[in-house]
């Protein structure tokens, strides 16, 4: 029974508040192009031994990591199943997966600290580890066994290791299945030994569509607003739409326009904000690297030549926002020194 209640007890990195787990989603908004690629492979009889789901925060990885690990747990790498790897929502399995109670899944994530009851900032071998006693044990009825690493990102190098030996002897009728919002950072060993499922942006007429069942109450301007903002991401628009989610995008924007002079007094103000706020600092990065591909794509689209720095400043923004989180670094120092490399940038030209 313990294991039945940890979902509600234990913070999530991945849940959005007022929303329902990804764990307890059946819709998948859009991906027919990488659904239909898993489907082929598992109602074929040859799922292969892990896939690595890639896209932006939010996308709807853990979505679909979750839709095929219910159709294997129901229906094993077989056509018995729809053709679209739907699971009934009040099937057994679903319900077990629902409660995190399915014996033959396990769900590899940050770990909370016993201490501060927050989650840790890293996904730690210790959890990676557990991989070799799951798939070590006898298979349930349905003869298979799932684990989701949800996110590879959030490993140390220890814990890369650990899933790379996993991946090197993989076991019969077991599936990995690795998200990751920045494969390319992953070490090239495990991204060899997985299938890649590249999850694209939503458009934003698919991202309006979600808000409108998810968030009824909202007008048609603010969910067009929020999509627009969303970069193709429902996670990253729901965020928005609770609590400091618009305010954060929108000090995102302005810190980019703002680069060639920027305003001390506000920033370390601003990183003062992120501090008082849940997972601040993760929401903030996000938007900032969204805006900054958002306005790079559209220089490049009319022709603007000149864009490598800018670039090359995307990913060092995106690189000081990840060591900050995992290293417990001051937040206004990171928000300080984000606002100097986009400054160091604009010096070859606005964005």
């Amino acid at each position: 029974m313990a294991r039945r209640s940890e979902p509600e007890n234990l913070p999530e990195a991945d849940r959005i508040e007022g929303q329902p787990h990804p764990r307890e989603v059946h819709d998948l908004t859009g991906h027919r192009e990488a659904l239909a690629r898993a489907a082929r492979a598992i109602r074929g009889g040859r799922p292969p031994q892990a896939w690595l789901i890639t896209g932006p925060q939010g996308i709807g990885k853990a979505t679909l990591a979750y839709r095929i690990a219910r159709y294997l747990l129901r229906f094993g790498a077989t056509a018995e199943g729809p053709e679209d790897l739907a699971t009934a929502p009040k099937d057994p399995v679903s319900q077990q997966v629902t409660a995190g109670a399915h014996p033959g899944l396990l769900v590899l994530r940050r770990a909370v600290n016993e201490r501060t009851g927050k989650l840790m900032n890293v996904l730690s071998v210790e959890e990676v580890r557990k991989l070799s006693s799951f798939f070590g044990m006898t298979s349930g009825a349905g003869g298979w066994r799932i684990a989701i690493i949800d996110t590879a990102d959030d490993m140390n190098d220890a814990a890369a290791n650990a899933l790379l030996k996993t991946l090197e002897e993989p076991p019969a009728r077991a599936m990995i299945l690795v998200l990751s919002h920045n494969p390319g950072r992953l070490v090239s060993t495990i991204r060899s030994r997985c299938q890649r499922i590249d999850l694209r942006p939503l458009s934003d007429a698919e991202v309006e569509a979600a808000l409108k069942q998810k968030l009824p109450d909202l007008d048609d301007d603010e969910r067009a607003s929020l999509a627009r903002l969303s970069a193709g991401s429902i996670g990253t628009a729901l965020v928005l739409a609770a609590g400091e989610g618009v305010a954060f995008a929108r000090e995102a924007d302005r810190l980019i326009e703002k680069a060639p002079h920027p305003d001390v007094p506000a920033l370390l103000s601003l990183g003062d904000k992120l501090s008082r706020v849940t997972d601040g600092l993760e929401i903030f990065g996000t938007f900032l690297a969204n805006a900054l591909s958002d306005r790079i794509r559209a220089k490049g689209a009319s022709g603007v030549a000149g864009l490598d720095c800018w670039i090359e400043a995307s990913e060092k923004v995106r690189s000081k926002f990840g060591r900050s989180s995992a290293l417990y670094l001051d937040l206004r120092q990171t928000v300080l020194s984000a606002a100097m490399t986009l400054g160091e940038a604009s010096r070859h030209g606005a964005l």
